[in-house]
């Protein structure tokens, strides 16, 4: 064999050899209820604004009878840019409407009943509400969503068949009027007083059958097949169980949706979820940057301020909800000048905290790699891409996570997430720094799952240990981030 035969043999043996002796390192199999391509989508909004603007705006009141003249709606600055303006400068990423209250009222001109704004003096009948938010939010950058009552005090066939049909007409013009939809909105407020078209009486219905939700629900997934939908049910996100702007720890994002309606729930699953539960539920928390859901002038001084909705923020955020902060327009159709100067200063700090994340870039290991493979290795969760993940073994139920800074940094936030697109694991963790050369606990809790923002004391240390003490399935972790938020 001659000299160029010899070594035309040898490349073509190293080029077989890494072929032949190749490992494939698989990701973990998919674990429990896992989200949807929409779940992924709304998990990343994590904040987005509540508008409640009715009559009652008009009548100081939080709940409307049903029997109030379209007349009382006349707001003299409308301004649905400034709401969308001062959401977008505070942090938010959508806004959410409540087109239609319990009292029936119609923010934009249904066809289907003459309760509505084209009967009342604002822009001589002619304005849609639903119109201008949407346009507004479009043109700020902000997802748009629509609250539309089940209970309706107004019309005349509510409890009766035909109001069904009526609610489902509504929800078709508001799915296919307005645009992309991310979000409608179900409450647990269904039946009772009214002014009912007259009859001025107490109407009952049986809330596990009377509106036949799996065929409502349908019909906005048909027609909006982004958006997610709320109740106390799911099908898609949940109520958090309470108005006062925190979640719970544990909070699982799965739930056992079998039997549960708007209305009709278990309130120990909506605090904490269900581990192990049968659907991908994640929880939505909801609460007035106001005592009141509506305007009211009397609490002008009562806004909440600036430490209050912060420590709001890392109760639901943090806790891995999302937030849905309302803040409700005055009578001139503005936000209250109050309020846009604390959205104003909550969005300064958010901004400002979370601006540079120190362990980005910066060293991690772990004390176990999948299969010893760099594609699911610790530099992932630094990366600064929380889609891509370290994972481990199989057999792995305790994992302990490194960073370190190179040197002495000083912080006191620190974000965690998993890789929830393979399911929710990690039921229990602790978090350490080490300063001056010492290990101290600064942090622990029970879930991650979409996201854990902590508030932990202000240390000045060179790094940083993860432990993962407690997992339902060989964890993964999206990122490590670390924070300090403005003195």
């Amino acid at each position: 064999m001659n000299r160029r035969s010899v070594i035309a043999a040898l490349t073509s043996l190293f080029i077989v050899i890494p072929t032949v002796f190749a490992v494939e390192v698989k990701p973990p199999e998919p674990f429990g209820a896992l989200p949807t391509e929409q779940h992924l989508a709304w998990h990343e909004l994590e904040y987005y604004g509540f508008i409640h603007f009715t009559i009652n705006t008009f009548t100081d009141r939080e709940w409307g009878g049903g029997d109030e003249s379209p007349a009382l709606f006349n707001p003299t600055e409308m301004d649905a840019e400034q709401w969308a303006r001062v959401a977008k400068e505070s942090g938010m990423q959508a806004l959410i409407l409540t087109a239609k209250h319990h009292d029936g009222f119609c923010l934009w001109p249904s066809q289907y009943t003459g309760h509505s704004v084209k009967n009342c003096p604002w822009k001589n009948g002619k304005g849609d509400v639903v119109k201008d938010v949407s346009e507004a939010c479009r043109k700020y950058g902000l997802k748009f969503g629509a609250y539309l009552s089940p209970w309706d005090r107004n019309h005349s066939e509510y409890a009766r068949p035909d109001y069904v049909e009526y609610y489902r007409n509504q929800t078709r013009e508001l799915m296919t009027g307005y645009g992309e939809v991310f979000e409608t909105w179900y409450d647990g407020a269904n039946g009772g007083s009214g002014y009912y078209g007259g009859a001025r009486e107490n109407r009952r219905i049986d809330r596990n059958t009377y509106y036949d939700w799996p065929n409502t629900w349908k019909l906005v997934r048909e027609l909006q097949p982004g958006c997610i939908r709320f109740s106390d049910a799911g099908p898609d996100i949940r109520w958090v169980g309470n108005e006062r702007g925190f979640g719970y720890d544990p909070n699982w994002a799965t739930f056992n949706c079998e039997g549960r309606w708007p209305g009709v729930t278990v309130r120990e699953s909506l605090w904490h979820g269900d581990k192990g539960g049968t659907h991908w539920v994640p929880a939505e928390v909801d609460v007035s940057i106001r005592p009141g859901w509506f305007w009211h002038e009397s609490q002008n001084e009562k806004v909440k301020t600036l430490e209050q909705l912060l420590d709001i923020y890392y109760a639901s955020v943090g806790l891995g909800c999302n937030l849905l902060l309302n803040v409700p327009p005055d009578r001139r159709g503005l936000f209250h000048e109050i309020d846009v100067e604390r959205l104003g200063e909550l969005g300064h700090v958010l901004q400002r905290t979370f601006k540079t994340d120190l362990a980005k870039g910066k060293s991690a290991t772990a004390d176990n790699v999948r299969g010893a493979a760099d594609c699911f290795g610790p530099q992932l969760l630094t990366d600064g891409d929380r889609n891509t993940y370290w994972a481990a073994n199989n057999d792995v139920r305790q994992a302990t996570l490194e960073v370190d800074f190179g040197e002495p940094v000083e912080f006191d936030r620190v974000r965690l997430q998993e890789y929830i697109q393979l399911g929710q694991r990690v039921e229990s963790f602790e978090i350490e720094a080490r300063v001056d050369g010492n290990w101290q606990q600064i942090g622990k809790g029970a879930t991650i799952g979409p996201r854990r923002i902590l508030r932990t004391p202000r240390v000045r240390a060179d790094r940083l240990r993860v432990k993962l003490t407690s997992c339902l399935a060989c964890p993964t972790l999206s990122a490590i981030e670390v924070y300090s938020s403005p003195k």
